[in-house]
């Protein structure tokens, strides 16, 4: 058969049009060009056997490497018909994303059946195949007809439309005799009955009008796919943000588990919300000890925290007294105010292993379980491993330990062999996810049943002793530190110590390591959140030897050579510049009555009034060493002060090229830039604000396009970004033509001339929220800044009198209300948010409710709900408001 392709695009000198056939990228099918806007090509084509679709992406192609191309899951496809149809003519559009991909998204659209397209009979030569793009039928027991002024297409009689094919899902095509039609003629595509046939919605928008020139015989014309839109409002949903550890049940073992979880979906289905946000669940254990509470620092991008077993699922132990024990344990810890992290891993685990010794023959050979192996054997064989010898030798470092270091395949599946030694106590591993698996799928089932979206959470990093440090190293950067720069909540930066990521490699297998990640999620949730989105654009990344996130450096990013910096109007010394300023001004202001131990200690003087850095002590590392183990406070101001010292610099050196610079962020709040003159200080901000806010706006655009439109399509899941901090202006130009949901808070305003985001004016694509994990609660919130509450009662709310001290039911209610009427498609509000507004129900202890507290990289994630889902859905009056103030607000 013949295909011709036609599209008008416009090109620069140098690129052409090419056609991708069925994902073929090797053999392009080139089109031509007389004026770099229509393009047109024909070639020969013979469909692979039992092949029903072609499916096709246009890409722009320069000096014969293709620099662009459609990048929107769903690809122009038609449909082969009868032996009579030997050429097909395509008129097409460039498409990346539908107009409203949303709505195509697993979180409003599930995947679902599809039927194989019509076929007219041999006798048809002549045809038209009608293409439709319309995501908003499932789910209505309606299909996609299309109805027009001719008689072939119902004379516009509304219980005669044509009914079309769902040929994948939400794509419709037709295909009609053209010799039936009368040209010209108008028509509508229409949502009709799927029992019936008639028309019950007709698409918004003029009719559209069809003309076509004459076609030989044999010639099949499809005209351009049509996006159908009908007219119904925005889809809008409230929801929650829970971490499943902080769930409360009865019957739990003093953490939440999956079991809670599918407990309360069901509490957010019953007040009519439609979405449940949690945090990651991945596991996490390194040391064992509330350490590992941290769930942004995974030891397995795929396995999930044994803790989250929902031990009642289990078969029951058949040891009456350890049962017994294990009770009396459970009662204690769930009776606990916040999670004890140590204790409840330890008895779970003890628990997890009672019960695999006693049923281990039966689980692993269960039809069940065994298609749960062959499913994710790639990576449950490692991770089990990694486990067994982390526990074998007491520590997670893989490169201390004796045997094994180094990953090898072939030794890693001996050691995990049925026949070796180890099994066993590998095997267990293999059951805890399994039984993980069953009851976060049980969960996830029951939300898509009720209509509920899973949220899901991806963190940007990984632990740099994790299964994929370990397997898979030449993914990372192990020499560096990923974190973020300073802001409002952290003033020295923040150093998560994860590896940042060696996209050059990544991008050579086409994200492959990030794309299984997401199609994993993706078995169970319907919507994520991926944690520092700015990731994508760049990372703020942390030489090891430092502790704060002062001295990092954006990676990738364009470094200044002296010359540059000169161009400015400063006079670059690199001395002065990239060493740290050390006067006798700044030791006695510092450390007071300390000064003289820290000159006799830490210091050494160099000529006048100016020090330098011991070597032993010229890295916060290095302090942090000296310092480890002391926690007395003069010790910890100690620390502090000599971390200051080390980050007193204005420029740093570019971790590749040493010969380049950085402006140091934050500078102009310390020493070192102070003693520049005037001119100086104009000239750095100059050179500052160029830097931080202007110089790599374009080249962090094409970084994220590299990666971002091939991960976000990679699954049907809704796709959220967590866009806060320090956002370059081409965050949301990305952000927007990819269709990604923004966040948006109200305390943090997008604008920086704001000093409060405006609810009413949020787009339609963001999830709006009062606050997140990291930041306090509304009620903790209003009691931090007298002043910011203040002006926030008067000005946001337009109340007139005294301000409260503590924030009342009445005005949490309002604030929530005000969010629940935003034009945000997500409001998704945290729990203790929630019941803020119940003063009765609502936790009298408001400190007792913050998850977490960025500044502090060692801070216990413990929180807990102060009551249980028992109790939750048996509160009537406050269930019964949320529906209220849901249903008012149109969000259900």
């Amino acid at each position: 058969m013949k295909l011709t392709f036609r599209i008008q695009y416009r090109t620069v000198w140098g690129e052409d049009i090419r056609v991708i056939l069925n994902d073929d990228t090797e053999h392009p099918i080139a089109l031509s060009t007389r004026d770099g806007n229509n393009w047109i090509g024909t070639t020969n084509y013979e469909a692979p056997v039992a092949c029903v679709q072609v499916t096709y992406r246009y890409g722009v192609f320069c000096n014969g490497v293709c620099v662009r191309k459609e990048f929107g899951a769903i690809p122009h496809s038609f449909d082969i018909g009868n032996a009579q149809q030997t050429h097909y003519i395509m008129d097409d559009c460039w498409r990346d994303l539908p107009a409203a991909s949303y709505k195509y998204s697993s979180a409003f659209n599930e995947p679902h059946p599809c039927v194989k397209p019509n076929q007219l009979n041999n006798h048809v030569g002549n045809c038209i195949t009608f293409r439709a793009l319309c995501p908003e039928l499932y789910n209505k027991k309606q299909e996609l007809g299309i109805i027009g002024s001719c008689n072939a297409l119902g004379n516009w009689e509304y219980c005669r439309p044509l009914r079309m094919y769902e040929v994948q899902p939400n794509v419709w095509h037709i295909t009609l005799d053209a010799s039936s039609l009368t040209f010209p003629f108008e028509y509508k595509f229409a949502a009709i009955n799927a029992k019936t046939g008639a028309v019950e919605e007709w698409e918004s928008g003029p009719n559209r009008t069809f003309h076509i020139q004459p076609l030989l015989r044999g010639e099949t014309y499809l005209p351009m796919e049509s996006e159908v839109f009908f007219n119904l409002p925005a889809t809008k949903i409230a929801g929650t943000a829970i971490p499943v550890f902080s769930l409360r049940s009865e019957g739990s073992f003093g953490v939440g588990d999956f079991g809670d979880l599918l407990t309360f979906i069901e509490w957010a289905a019953q007040t009519h919300q439609k979405a449940v946000q949690i945090l990651p669940i991945n596991d996490t254990t390194m040391t064992g000890t509330w350490t590992d509470s941290y769930p942004y620092s995974s030891i397995s991008i795929y396995a999930f925290h044994p803790m989250f077993t929902d031990l009642r699922q289990l078969p029951a132990l058949k040891d009456k007294e350890a049962a017994a024990r294990f009770e009396k344990e459970r009662i204690r810890l769930n009776a606990l105010p916040q999670v004890d992290y140590e204790e409840v891993n330890l008895h779970k685990r003890n628990y997890l292993k009672a019960i695999f010794k006693q049923e281990k023959e039966a689980i692993l050979s269960s039809k069940d379980f065994q298609q749960f192996f062959a499913d994710n054997k790639n990576w449950l064989l490692p991770y089990a491993a990694f486990c067994f010898l982390r526990e074998k030798y007491g520590i997670p470092e893989f490169t201390t330990w004796p045997e094994y270091a180094d990953y090898q395949k072939e030794e890693i599946e001996a050691l995990c062999d049925p026949e070796s030694e180890s099994y066993e106590d590998i095997a267990y591993h293999y059951f805890v996810q399994y039984s993980l698996h069953v009851q976060l799928l049980k969960a996830c089932d029951y939300g898509r049943s009720k209509g509920v979206i899973v949220k899901g959470d991806i963190p940007i990093g990984i632990s740099r002793t994790s299964v994929e440090a370990w397997t898979e190293p030449y993914y990372f950067n192990m020499n560096g530190q990923a974190g973020a720069p300073p802001d409002a909540f952290s003033t020295k930066g923040q150093n998560w110590g994860l590896p940042t990521y060696n996209w050059e490699v990544m991008e050579k297998d086409n994200y492959q390591w990030w794309r299984l990640r997401f199609s994993k999620m993706a078995e169970y949730f319907t919507a994520y959140r991926i944690d520092h989105i700015l990731g994508f654009f760049r990372i703020w990344e942390i030489p090891t030897h430092s502790v704060h996130g002062l001295l990092g450096q954006f990676s990738p990013a364009l470094p200044m050579s002296p010359e540059e910096i000169r161009s400015f109007g400063l006079d670059f010394n690199k001395e002065f510049m990239t060493q740290p300023f050390i006067n006798e001004y700044m030791l006695q202001t510092m450390f007071g009555d300390k000064v003289n131990y820290v000159k006799e200690n830490f210091v050494v003087h160099r000529h006048h009034d100016i020090y330098a850095m011991r070597p032993e002590f010229d890295t916060q590392r290095k302090v942090e060493a000296f310092f480890a183990g002391k926690t007395d406070v003069d010790s910890l101001n100690l620390k502090e002060g000599l971390y200051a010292l080390i980050s007193n610099v204005l420029f740093v050196p570019d971790r590749k090229n040493p010969d380049m610079y950085h402006p140091r962020i934050a500078v102009q709040n310390d020493y070192i830039f102070n003693r520049l003159t005037w001119n100086e200080k104009e000239a750095f901000n100059r050179l500052y604000n160029h830097y931080y806010y202007q110089r790599h706006n374009e080249f962090w655009y094409s970084e994220a396009m590299k990666k971002l439109p091939i991960l976000t399509q990679s699954t049907p899941m809704l796709v959220c970004g967590e866009d806060l901090g320090m956002v370059p202006d081409c965050v949301p130009w990305v952000m927007d033509q990819l269709q990604i949901l923004s966040l948006e808070i109200q305390r943090m305003p997008k604008d920086p001339k704001c000093e409060f985001g405006h609810v009413y004016a949020y787009p339609l694509r963001s999830v709006c929220t009062i606050g997140t994990h990291d930041m306090s609660t509304l009620r903790g919130w209003w009691e931090e800044d007298a002043t910011v509450t203040e002006h926030f009662y008067h000005s946001e709310l337009g109340h007139w009198g005294d301000v409260p001290k503590q924030a009342p039911g009445w005005l949490c209610k309002e604030v929530i209300e005000h969010h629940l009427k935003s034009p945000s498609m997500l409001c998704i509000l945290t729990w203790q948010d929630w019941t803020a507004m119940d003063e009765e129900l609502r936790n009298p202890n408001v400190d007792s409710e913050r998850i977490n507290i960025p500044a502090n990289p060692r801070h216990y994630w413990r929180w807990r709900m102060h009551i249980t889902l028992e109790r939750l859905m048996k509160q009537t009056e406050f269930n019964e408001e949320i529906i209220r103030m849901i249903d008012e607000s149109g969000r259900y």
